[in-house]
């Protein structure tokens, strides 16, 4: 906890003890920011004042609740602001501290109740606007978190605390936090938090890639002040990091040192002189491949709270540093920058719309505009969530909460986004479903991608593909049709495979066109027909160069005289149903051969029938031999079709 006021907050010390509770004693100490002590002081100064003392009873009880707050104690802070509410302390920012704090302990239902109460007094408050909208959202984020995986390193962790977690090298082999456990230089706990200052300690992996324990780094960038919340140049020979030089006879502020590595060891930090102004805070730096220094600041100019800075590293000393803008920083504080591109930035808020406490957000730019996303559920909470780490360009690292500490002490979580596996796969075969030498397919994104596969000897191809892209798909091969076909692959955060096969028809056979129904003795076609004849409209489009004929055939049943014309009216119904639909009139032609081309069975006929042997023509002899009725009205059916044939290649529209 010590992190988030230690480093950024005007820190005098001094060095006196409080015999006995005086309120004047706790107030000192609160004006100084040693909320750990005043708290401790003014709740014992509560105890020992009069019920009936109401006014002065609440103002302890907000200021007792304020010190809390501050010292990162929800639960005692909500009891403490409950007090003032009930001796009915003037200040109405108690009630949206109630809420915040009723927030930070993942009591949504309650703390969105509160923001509203609050927000009839203060209407135009953004604090509880903001508040009441992460509320609502946080109800939804936690019931449908993202597919980050987050774990508490149990192993690097301690019971005082440690934060802001840097990888560090190429491989991300090392990696680099600041802790105020035990082995911190210094013995004197702070009045501010109650705990040791801050030092950088280092963790290294084995060469299983397991993290070894953490060692405290005995160099001269660590003292018996406070470090932490650092970031390294590209190349790793420098860290930047926030230093508080407080002693015990000035007054300063939390400054941003630099320290150089030479071999293993790290020099002695010296100051980076972002500011003239001696008490002007700068904190958190983040060091861009930009070439900027991002950096945490309450100077004046700010859109309230602490905000993000940046500066050119080679316009330190020489130019003023420009704010992130009202984008990115808002009433409340945003603290930690990381800046893991040219227009990637991640950083901790209170102040945009989330789950409690600092929350974690990604802010992407586009032309001069920043989106900012907030991380969501299970990597953000209810608490602090703060100062993220990335392994290079891998969806994974590291970052520090203090959820589900009863102290509110900060700890290290790993976190990793599973990669999504989003392909395409199908077949390409023929309309026997037969595989087909030399078939490609050729793939067009809405993005623009353009890609050609060439199937494989089983007629088998496949290809990543995008969530939420839209894709046209050719499928061709020498001596066959092409077809197309369209996917949209949704949007949606999950692997997934989707499947697009192709059944080429070719240019040298009879093809089959199933699902074509007439009435009974009739040559009109009968609805459930549309669809098998919009896909032909379709194959017609994709094959702009070919013209057909349209041949029908009937059953053994019946004179040849009425047969042929039967055929030929049925014929000539779908060449009209396609010219009706856009097919120009003299690529088609409409034929009837009545029942003078019996069917030769197929594979696939065989293999749905297994009493018809294949390569055999389904003539009348041949199916008068079959011993049951049932079979032979099935031989018939299948001489009963249309079909289409191709009759040129290189037709043209004039």
């Amino acid at each position: 906890m010590n992190r988030k006021y230690l480093l950024l907050l005007l820190l005098p010390v001094w060095l006196f003890s409080c015999q006995s509770a005086r309120l004047s004693d706790a107030e000192e100490r609160q004006e100084r920011g040693e909320y750990y002590d005043a708290a401790q002081i003014y709740r014992k100064v509560y105890g020992k004042t009069s019920s009936k003392k109401k006014h002065l009873r609440g103002s302890i009880a907000f200021h007792m609740a304020e010190c809390y707050r501050k010292t990162n104690n929800p639960n005692r802070a909500l009891s403490g602001y409950a007090n003032a509410i009930r001796y009915q302390y003037e200040d109405s920012t108690a009630v949206l501290y109630q809420a915040q704090m009723l927030h930070q302990l993942g009591r949504y239902t309650e703390a969105a109740k509160t923001y509203k109460a609050f927000l009839e007094t203060a209407p135009h408050s953004i604090l509880a606007k903001n508040g009441w909208t992460g509320c609502e959202a946080a109800l939804e984020w936690r019931k449908n978190p993202t597919r980050h995986i987050v774990r508490k390193m149990d192993k690097l962790n301690s019971r005082e605390g440690e934060f802001a977690p840097m990888l560090h090298g190429e491989a991300s082999d090392e990696l680099y936090f600041a802790s105020s456990r035990k082995e911190a230089l210094g013995d004197t706990k702070s009045a501010i938090t109650g705990l040791k200052n801050n030092d950088f300690f280092v963790v290294k992996q084995d060469e299983k890639k397991q993290w070894l324990k953490p060692e405290h780094i005995e160099s001269g960038i660590n003292t018996a002040r406070d470090e932490g919340a650092g970031s390294f140049s590209p190349d790793g020979s420098q860290m930047y990091y926030t230093y508080c030089p407080q002693d015990s006879m000035s007054s300063q502020t939390a400054v941003i040192y630099v320290s150089s590595r030479s071999g293993a060891e790290w020099s002695a930090g010296q100051k980076v002189e972002i500011f003239k102004d001696s008490l002007a805070m700068a904190a958190h730096p983040a060091v861009g491949p930009d070439e900027y220094l991002y950096f945490v600041s309450d100077i004046p100019g700010g859109y309230g709270g602490k905000d993000i800075w940046r500066i050119p590293i080679s316009g330190i000393g020489s130019l003023y540093p420009e704010n992130l803008g009202p984008e990115i920083n808002t009433i409340g504080n945003e603290e930690f920058p990381c800046m893991r591109a040219d227009s990637v930035l991640y950083f901790s808020s209170d102040g945009h719309p989330g789950m409690g406490g600092l929350d974690l957000f990604k802010a992407q730019r586009y032309q001069d505009q920043w989106r900012i996303e907030n991380m969501k559920s299970p990597v953000n909470s209810m608490a602090d969530d703060f100062g993220i780490t990335f392994a290079g360009k891998k969806e994974t690292g590291f970052f520090s909460s203090n959820r589900n500490d009863g102290r509110g002490s900060d700890h290290l979580y790993s976190f990793e986004l599973p990669g999504i596996d989003v392909s395409i796969e199908g077949w390409v075969l023929n309309r026997d479903e037969e595989e087909i030498d030399s078939a490609t397919v050729r793939i067009v994104g809405k993005d623009g991608t353009n890609q050609r596969l060439f199937v494989r000897a089983d007629g088998t191809y496949a290809m990543e593909a995008v969530p939420g892209m839209d894709y046209v798909m050719m499928a061709s091969a020498p001596g066959y049709l092409n077809q197309k076909q369209t996917l949209s692959v949704p949007n949606e955060d999950k692997s997934e495979t989707y499947y697009v096969d192709f059944y080429l028809p070719s240019v040298s056979k009879p093809v089959l066109i199933e699902d074509i129904f007439y009435g009974f003795n009739q040559a009109t076609l009968r609805t459930e027909s549309k669809k098998a004849l919009d896909e032909l409209t379709l194959l017609l489009e994709d094959n702009p160069n070919v013209t057909i004929e349209l041949s029908a055939h009937t059953d053994r049943i019946g004179s040849e005289a009425y047969n042929d014309d039967l055929s030929q009216r049925r014929a000539q119904a779908v060449v009209d149903y396609l010219i009706a639909n856009g097919t120009a009139a003299d690529r088609l032609t409409a034929k009837g051969y009545g029942k003078s081309i019996p069917v030769a069975v197929s594979k696939n006929i065989r293999e749905k029938y297994d009493f018809l042997p294949e390569g055999q023509r389904l003539t009348p002899e041949f199916i008068q031999t079959l011993p049951d009725p049932v079979q032979q009205a099935v031989a018939d059916q299948i001489n009963r079709r249309t079909e289409f044939r191709v009759l040129s290649t290189n037709y043209r529209l004039m």
